[in-house]
């Protein structure tokens, strides 16, 4: 069963329940706080220190099956080559977990995303599933990471997917997503949005 969550409400979760085993994947510099283990592409043994930390290899996650009370998988699941095995992966390794990506807009938004990203993800909240397309650049981005962060503050249900799971991930990889126009008046967008932008943290 998956649903959509909060990172706060999460959060809660995992502060009341201390005696979990949870594990952070491909969390890079930023993991979560109640990790008690780290792994990650990047060897970050020495930055972690205070944890375990475990480097991955490959895409088959070194650890046994159900190993984990909790896992989190934040702004990963848009990076990897192969997210069926990598859903697959963190269901097998954990009972239950986060997954946070960006939603369509936040992706198309961001500059570091327009070649970082290769899948694009949508939640259908009838069936309980998430449908994976491949990445669509419908407009040149105007933001960077550090700008679209402060917009979370103000529109963060617009630009990002928070999802709970248990026992199972349900998804749907949709190979063939209809390709559409990019947007003929972006340019006037760009101006638009990025004089709003600079006057709301101007005066921030």
């Amino acid at each position: 069963m998956i649903k959509r969550t909060s990172k706060s409400q999460i959060d809660k979760i995992l502060s009341e329940n201390e005696e979990w085993n949870i594990l952070d994947i491909g969390c890079g510099f930023n993991a979560n706080q109640y990790a008690s283990t780290i792994c990650d592409i990047l060897d970050l043994k020495e930055y972690y220190s205070d944890r375990k930390f475990v480097k991955l290899d490959g895409e088959k996650l070194p650890f046994n099956d159900k190993e984990f009370d909790f896992v989190i998988a934040s702004h990963v699941l848009e990076h990897v080559q192969n997210p069926t095995n990598f859903l697959n992966e963190i269901s097998r390794v954990a009972k239950q977990g986060y997954i946070e990506v960006p939603t369509k807009l936040e992706d198309n938004l961001v500059f570091e995303n327009k070649k970082a990203h290769l899948w694009q993800l949508t939640f259908d909240d009838i069936n309980h599933i998430i449908n994976i397309t491949k990445k669509i650049q419908y407009f040149e981005p105007i933001l960077t990471v550090s700008t679209v962060k402060k917009l979370h503050n103000y529109f963060r249900d617009s630009l990002v997917i928070e999802l709970h799971w248990q026992d199972s991930i349900e998804f749907k990889l949709i190979e063939n997503a209809n390709l559409v126009d990019n947007f003929s008046n972006i340019n006037l967008l760009k101006k638009y949005f990025s004089k709003k932008l600079r006057m709301l943290f101007k005066n921030n």
